[in-house]
């Protein structure tokens, strides 16, 4: 069956499976890493540091990680991620004694530049594969990996509480190692080689964008991130643990449940706004989505004072509409970028998201330790809001040619 596909839908299978597999094990290492530490004593803010480099390299890596791309082809540097990914685990498989927070932090920065080297080839892989105006196919095959992986993100993350519940810390990330580098072998064999090579010498200054789009929607996309891990990274699995006292295991579970849902929703946005109807999605759709996202923290807020399982409700809410926003902002990217060094208008936009993120985690420990979880959600609304603002200033609609 898989001999009579077509040679791009063989490309596409094999950069999914790639990035299937780096998703499971990147969020199964955050949930081991946030309730791990945790558990030794480490409160919000230090936790938050923890990830500090993950989040300070994935900017490095998503600005450099385009030129890289398309100077050394997409298949390259997603093989780059694969293995570093494999380095950043056997670092942390070490004993406790040498767990320092520097040390953690050092294999966090190899998993943060892993991640992003990952994620980047995957979404410029897609621009390839798919013929030119073909917006339709494009936005279909960006929510299904986008949607699909973050499915497997919430897998991860419910894979990281039962892995430490049941084999303990050391152990799990010897076994994702050991699964991650049969894979990245498999990709040395199947994925093509020279994947989004450019031909001619790429200047310093293509590494920033100069489409007036991309630059305001790689800043909404910035604020929409930040957003979201205000209260998510860190915020919230500690709050769950010290105000209901759940377990690492019910955390995980109700996270990855919740990611599970938020990728699923991804995966159907195209028919949630509008395809079907010959016009594409662009600024119009993207500033009311956002603008219907603004008062979703502000319900999980109120619902904190009602009951545990409202505010489990509430965050589903949040996840739908935020699914929404991000796959439609996936989409957009990938459809305004260039064909010729797509890599590079992709990396861009993916360091804003990458900063958005810095910004969000760094703030997660901080607001929380300081002033607690509601200001985390009060936070996440206001930059909900910058983002609309910033969106309405995109292009109106992406027609299908």
């Amino acid at each position: 069956m898989f001999k009579n596909l077509s040679s791009e839908l063989k490309q596409y299978l094999v950069i999914t499976g790639n990035y299937w597999a780096f998703t499971l094990t990147d969020g199964a290492l955050r949930m081991l890493v946030v309730l791990y530490f945790h558990q030794l004593g480490y409160d919000a803010l230090q936790v938050a540091f923890l990830f500090l480099f993950y989040e300070f390299f994935g900017v490095v890596t998503n600005l450099l990680g385009g030129w890289l791309g398309a100077r050394l082809g997409l298949n390259r540097t997603m093989n780059i991620g694969l293995f570093m990914q494999v380095i950043a685990l056997l670092m942390l498989a070490l004993p406790n004694d040498y767990l320092t927070i520097l040390w953690v932090m050092m294999a966090q920065a190899l998993s943060g530049i892993a991640k992003d080297l990952n994620k980047m080839s995957a979404k410029s892989a897609i621009k390839l594969f798919v013929k030119d105006g073909n917006q339709g196919q494009l936005y279909k095959w960006v929510a299904i990996l986008t949607g699909s992986k973050n499915t497997l993100k919430g897998v991860g993350f419910f894979l990281g509480g039962l892995l430490l519940t049941l084999i303990g810390f050391q152990s799990a990330m010897l076994l994702m190692a050991t699964l991650l580098l049969v894979v990245f072998i498999a990709s040395l064999l199947l994925l093509k080689q020279d994947l989004g090579r450019v031909k001619y010498k790429i200047k310093f200054k293509e590494l920033f964008s100069k489409s007036p789009a991309i630059n305001r929607l790689s800043a909404a996309r910035l604020f929409l991130f930040a957003s979201r891990d205000v209260w998510f990274v860190v915020a919230l699995p500690v709050y769950f643990s010290e105000t209901y006292g759940w377990s690492s295991w019910s955390i995980g579970t109700l996270i990855a449940l919740w990611i599970i849902v938020y990728g699923g929703i991804q995966s159907i946005a195209p028919y949630l706004t509008g395809k079907k109807s010959g016009v594409m999605p662009g600024g119009k759709s993207v500033t009311l989505w956002a603008f219907l996202l603004t008062f979703t923290p502000v319900l999980v807020m109120l619902s904190l004072s009602i009951s545990s399982w409202l505010v489990i409700v509430c965050l589903f809410v949040f996840g739908a509409f935020f699914a929404i926003n991000s796959s439609l902002h996936s989409y957009l990217i990938v459809s305004y970028a260039r064909q010729e060094g797509v890599s590079l208008d992709i990396g861009f936009y993916y360091m804003a998201n990458a900063i958005g993120r810095l910004i969000g985690t760094l703030l997660s420990g901080w607001v929380f330790v300081s002033f607690g979880f509601s200001a985390c959600l009060i936070i996440s609304s206001l930059f909900v809001l910058v983002a609309t603002l910033i969106s309405s200033r995109l292009p109106a609609v992406v027609s299908v040619d």
